[in-house]
């Protein structure tokens, strides 16, 4: 969940990041030694949207600062570029491997080719790849999520909290990833309201990823939505998805935000009350627990997943609105109980 634009107020107005002239493109929040440093250090390639989503790269970069601080390591960052290819991101990745960060994590699934071409080059060091499992070696983490179960929840608390009976979710970009949250959200919401009515919409069909960059897509198909009775729209599609959280403030409607607790992310202040809850994926723990295995000496490897059962996904309570709420909060609780106990299974496709 991503960019290509960046959030200013999230008016939300687009600037171009500013990309320092290094090799692999990359803005950086210190900078990582060279392969004969000694000191640690370690890496992370944001996806579209770039650190400033408000979303799935911020998510990431926390995980990094938390490293940072904890484990006494130097961290480096390097930005996605506008329109780039696969030839751009193995570039990336091996620029940041040859400097010396250990470990090199790429945040998004579309690095999945880039990893497979550079892990083997650098056998020493550990490569994380978030939201994708397609490819594996002996020096690479699968840091995978299911998403499908936060977002069963969000359908619990749209049905409960709509007043039309009609709620909507907004995809970024239709690929299998993204509709994990269509399908656990439908479900919920299906759940919970057998009469209730889901809309869905995706911003863009691959090889177009603008769905996760372009706020102004989701604003105009939030309001395409609310415009049809929606009520509650829950948007997955990182930067894009804050001009539908936009949309729905603009209305008086609820917003459900994703990855980050978003009603908690300063570029989304102007429209916080509007945001009732947010699915959370903790990408920022995952970052930091892969960057720990590492400097103890015992580098994690292969799938490493994290779902309802440890809290590697959820919704958020920080709207005091929705604390407020009992019978809501008591049907997500409920929820969660079903599918950590497998009495619910929730679907991964729509």
């Amino acid at each position: 969940m991503r960019r290509i634009t960046r959030i200013a107020t999230v008016g939300l107005a687009s600037a171009a990041l500013a990309l320092s002239a290094t090799a692999c493109g990359g803005k950086k929040s210190s900078d990582a030694g060279s392969s004969d440093s000694k000191e640690a250090s370690a890496a992370i390639a944001y996806d579209i949207g770039g650190r400033g989503d408000q979303s799935f790269n911020d998510a990431a970069y926390a995980g990094l600062q938390k490293a940072e601080s904890e484990l006494q390591i130097k961290g480096a960052e390097a930005e996605p570029t506008d329109g780039e290819g696969e030839a751009d991101k193995v570039q990336r990745l091996t620029e940041l491997a040859r400097k010396g960060n250990n470990p090199v994590i790429g945040v998004g699934f579309a690095y999945a080719p880039a990893i497979k071409k550079v892990a083997p080059k650098f056998p020493d060091t550990t490569f994380g790849i978030i939201d994708d499992t397609s490819v594996t070696g002996a020096n690479i983490a699968n840091l995978v999520f299911n998403e499908e179960q936060g977002s069963y929840l969000a359908g619990v608390a749209a049905a409960k909290v709509s007043k039309t009976g009609t709620v909507g979710f907004i995809g970024g970009v239709e690929v299998p990833l993204i509709k994990k949250f269509e399908a656990g959200f439908a479900q919920g919401v299906k759940d919970t309201n057998p009469n209730a009515k889901v809309l869905s919409q995706y911003l863009t069909q691959p090889p177009n990823f603008d769905g996760f960059a372009k706020p102004d897509l989701g604003k105009a198909a939030a309001q395409g939505q609310l415009d049809a009775g929606a009520d509650v729209v829950y948007a997955a599609a990182g930067l894009a998805g804050s001009g539908a959280i936009e949309a729905a403030s603009a209305k008086g409607k609820w917003a459900i935000g994703v990855d980050s607790d978003q009603y908690n992310q300063a570029g989304l202040a102007k429209y916080k009350d509007a945001i009732l809850t947010s699915v959370t994926k903790d990408v920022s723990d995952s970052v930091y627990d892969l960057i720990k295995s590492v400097k103890d000496g015992k580098p994690a490897t292969g799938e490493i997943r994290y779902g309802l059962d440890k809290d590697g996904v959820g919704l958020a309570d920080s709207n005091p609105k929705y604390k407020e709420m009992a019978d809501v909060i008591a049907a997500v609780e409920k929820a969660k109980a079903d599918i950590i106990s497998k009495k619910i299974n929730v679907k991964t496709a729509p």
